[in-house]
């Protein structure tokens, strides 16, 4: 009988420990920070939040060959029927054409028609191709309603390396 209590006390301890160990994890992806932006002209909605997946520092680093979660928290000030989505990257103040596989934001987590004062969640994929120099960059980030204007316009700094 005391080695049953023994035991049993072994895995009480065994699943608090456990237990801590799943707070403090959780509590790390609740703590991350998401990534500083600047509004470009969001003259359709209002972005609240901008994650890149991975990131672990700012600016986030890119690394050639592999390709990164955009994820857009925003809030439409419109009806739209569609959304699309253009990319730039700014190199010394010019913007350079930055291809995504889907352009259409319907089909990046955002259930369209898009409603007024809803709270959107878009998501799309970053690839950084081998070929693109190494450099720091700035990452412009349009989604555009059916009237062509900005749902969100975000830009974001980013730094390409090997």
């Amino acid at each position: 009988m005391e080695a049953l209590q023994r035991i049993t006390q072994k895995e009480r301890n065994m699943d608090v420990r456990t237990g801590f160990i799943v707070l403090f994890c959780l509590m790390g992806f609740t703590c991350a920070e998401p990534v500083k932006f600047i509004d470009c002209g969001s003259s359709s909605g209002k972005v609240a939040i901008v994650d890149i997946n991975p990131c672990a520092s700012q600016p986030c680093q890119l690394h050639k060959g592999q390709s990164y979660s955009v994820n857009v928290t925003f809030n439409s000030a419109v009806v739209s029927q569609t959304s699309t989505a253009v990319v730039h990257g700014i190199i010394a103040g010019v913007p350079i054409p930055f291809p995504i596989p889907i352009e259409d934001g319907c089909k990046s987590g955002i259930q369209c028609p898009i409603q007024k004062q809803q709270v959107y969640h878009y998501v799309n994929s970053l690839p950084v191709k081998t070929e693109y120099p190494a450099i720091k960059l700035v990452v412009e980030w349009e989604l555009r309603d059916d009237d062509k204007q900005d749902l969100f316009c975000i830009r974001f700094p980013v730094h390409i390396v090997s």
